[in-house]
């Protein structure tokens, strides 16, 4: 009798919060509901990338300031004052907190993941652990070790952790825990391909890796995978991604391993291509739209099982079925955190959905500003650097899009019949992810898939249907070897997404390629839809909300600054192995072959799909192929290779002449500018702009300043 009287207490107390929110005026928007906690991450990516913007590695007294800024707003945060200046002066005391927060937890993380970095070119005997196993761009396996050896080299010189791609063709890998050893090329990783570019040294130094190379020989195995170790996890993945493959032939078992265990050394870099220009790729990572898939068809199927056994019994359990679906539903999506290997972009889908579901826990609402604005704070938090990378950027902008779009759509869906309401809301989310995501996606990858919409709505409910729910009932089955028919099932749902991909791919205009914009763009954007979010107030006309029209007036100056941004005249290698001039027929390569990478860069960020050799044929560049002259008018541009560059360049100095060469030259430059192996070496890569009659020059080094990865 008292369980009850508790059951039907607690099912007045829902009753009454349903009310109360029912009671809400319709004014009222999501980000007035969701009181100061939206705000939380803002600040805390204010101070993350005001750490980032900083010429120099910010010091102890970068670091003190920071710390006495955050406790002038602690200061501010507990002053008691009139209710209108009081509200006013703790506004931004938290925002100083936050702020200083931010950059605090920056610089600790910076220090966390210090390792020791490769300073030159090495070639000879390499020994370490396999901790990691992917696949290249060139298509082609990659190992990642620890526990590295190298020739001649004391120990506290060794880099943390190596990367190494294997020779073409190789597709049989040790598992993970083997120690091996090799013979093969190592040198840091490389700098961003041009001035203002993806930083990839910065992306290595948050991974602790200190070296990246290749190697043309076989592996030999040194020891065998220790019995129990770290890596059993790792062993056990790449065991069942092997077993998922045989089960399922081709690229769509490749996939459906990679969904399932996080695996990706199966997908080729033809399947990647094909499912980045249907605008599917982020269905083949694992993300919150995966983690979320597989929490949602737990919660679903315990809450439907509790309450059918408390329907059999006529006994109530001690917390409602929700609740315990819910439980049961972090459970499974942390044995998929487990399973998939716990990767950075795992960890942050699972961070999101745990937050999520404990929000049913504490009786609020699960997808809400406040859940998602706490899982971003954590996610800053433990990692600060993931504020520059696109899947966290694409992931809240997404989720964030969808909380926006929710209310309006609970007013306008009454209204359609209840069978065209799920494709309508299908079409509705799909698009508005779009829009949200689509700038972000065009900034980092420069491409924009103009049939994305379509592609998701063909294979989204594929997914959540099929492939995502037969993972893990294939996994409860295996045990009795009746796992066969979910494998199937999920086969069939990976090769409609290939097909689906491959024909939206395949379509005339499914890709735009856009140029790469102004640094200054995406912060500008970012926080252009922040402001118009969180001030946003229904009702109230635009013209009478200040903050939220700064906000909007924040994106049409980031869109501006975007469309009349320009690509640089000139790019220069770091090496000083290629440049490029930009013409009226696209950029002109003064070489047909050599830095194939950096050439791919220059041409995916100038919005150009020509290959290389294409590229190299464009008008401008005259001369023998190791002595190449581009005239710019007031000056020319010589670029000299090989051996004999050198010798050559002694005799090629005059007045307005640009010396570009990947050899040292030993000579004093009068009258010329000379960018030999040496000085590119220690700036980087080169652009020119054009700036009315003067040539201006700006250097990798000039804009990521002095940083541990600057080197």
């Amino acid at each position: 009798m008292a369980s009850g009287a508790a059951i039907d207490v607690r099912g007045a107390e829902r009753a009454a919060r349903r009310r109360a929110l029912a009671a809400r005026p319709a004014t009222e928007g999501v980000a007035e509901r969701a009181g100061l906690m939206p705000w939380v991450p803002v600040w805390m990516a204010a101070g993350i990338g005001l750490w980032f913007s900083l010429p120099a590695q910010p010091g102890l007294l970068a670091n003190g300031v920071a710390a006495f800024a955050g406790i002038c707003g602690l200061a501010l945060w507990r002053l008691r004052l009139d209710r209108r200046m009081g509200d006013a002066l703790r506004l931004t005391g938290l925002a100083l907190i936050l702020l200083a927060l931010g950059f605090g937890l920056t610089s600790l993380r910076a220090w966390r993941v210090e390792a020791p970095v490769l300073g030159f070119r090495y070639y000879g005997p390499i020994e370490g652990r396999v901790i990691e196993i992917d696949r290249s761009a060139r298509d082609r396996i990659r190992l990642t070790l620890d526990q590295v050896r190298l020739d001649r080299m004391a120990p506290a010189r060794l880099p943390r952790k190596v990367r190494l791609s294997l020779p073409e063709g190789v597709t049989a890998t040790p598992p993970p825990g083997t120690r091996v050893m090799l013979t093969g090329h190592l040198g840091p990783p490389s700098g961003p391909a041009e001035p203002g570019g993806f930083d990839f040294r910065r992306a290595a130094w948050f991974e602790s890796l200190g070296a990246i190379g290749y190697t043309r020989d076989p592996v030999m195995i040194a020891a065998p995978p220790a019995a129990g170790g770290a890596l059993r996890l790792h062993r056990l993945r790449m065991q069942l991604s092997a077993a998922m493959q045989d089960r399922i032939d081709g690229q769509a078992g490749a996939v459906a391993s990679a969904l399932m265990t996080g695996d990706r050394s199966g997908i080729s870099e033809a399947t990647n291509r094909m499912m980045r220009d249907s605008n599917l790729f982020h269905i083949i990572s694992i993300s919150g739209l995966h983690m979320g898939m597989l929490a949602g068809f737990v919660y679903a199927a315990l809450r439907m099982l509790v309450v059918a056994g408390q329907a059999l019994t006529g006994r109530a359990s001690g917390l409602p079925a929700h609740k315990l679906a819910a439980i049961g539903a972090i459970a499974a999506a942390a044995a998929y955190l487990w399973l998939s290997g716990g990767g950075v972009a795992t960890e942050r889908a699972f961070l999101m959905v745990a937050v999520m579901l404990g929000a049913i826990l504490a009786d609020r609402r699960a997808l809400s500003l406040r859940t998602v604005a706490l899982a971003a704070a954590l996610i800053l938090a433990l990692a600060p650097e993931a504020l520059l990378t696109p899947g966290f950027q694409m992931s809240f902008a997404a989720t964030v899009a969808l909380i926006v779009i929710y209310p309006p759509w609970l007013r306008l869906g009454k209204h359609l019949p209840w069978y065209l309401r799920p494709l309508a809301m299908l079409v509705i989310s799909s698009v508005a992810a779009g829009l949200a995501t689509s700038p972000i996606a065009a900034a980092h990858f420069s491409r924009m898939a103009h049939y994305g919409v379509l592609a998701n709505l063909l294979v989204v409910p594929v997914t959540g249907v099929l492939i995502m729910p037969m993972g893990p009932v294939a996994a409860l089955l295996a045990p009795i070897g009746l796992d066969g028919p979910a494998l199937w099932l999920m086969g069939l749902g990976t090769r409609w997404m290939l097909a689906v991909g491959g024909w939206i791919a395949g379509l005339n205009g499914a890709v735009t390629y856009v140029t790469q914009p102004d640094p200054r763009v995406l912060p500008l954007l970012g926080a252009g839809a922040v402001i118009a979010i969180l001030c946003w107030r229904p009702g109230r006309p635009a013209w009478r909300n200040l903050r939220s029209s700064c906000g909007v007036g924040l994106l049409a100056m980031g869109f501006a600054l975007w469309l009349g941004t320009g690509r640089p005249l000139v790019l220069i290698s770091a090496q000083g192995d290629v440049a490029g001039v930009m013409t009226a027929d696209g950029r002109s390569l003064s070489k047909p072959k050599g830095g194939s990478f950096t050439v791919g860069e220059w041409l995916e960020k100038d919005g150009d799909v020509a290959t290389q050799p294409e590229a190299a044929s464009r008008p401008g560049w005259q001369g023998p192929i190791k002595q190449r002259l581009f005239d710019l008018g007031d000056v020319t541009l010589l670029h000299l290779t090989g051996k004999g560059a050198a010798e050559a360049a002694q005799g090629a100095c005059s007045a307005g002449r640009i010396i570009v060469t990947d050899q040292p030259v030993d000579m004093r430059a009068d009258g010329c500018l000379l960018l030999d192996a040496d000085r590119l070496r220690r700036s980087g890569a080169i652009a020119m702009h054009r700036d009315g009659p003067v040539l201006g020059l700006t250097s990798t080094r000039d804009l990521t300043g002095d940083r541990p990865w600057s080197y």
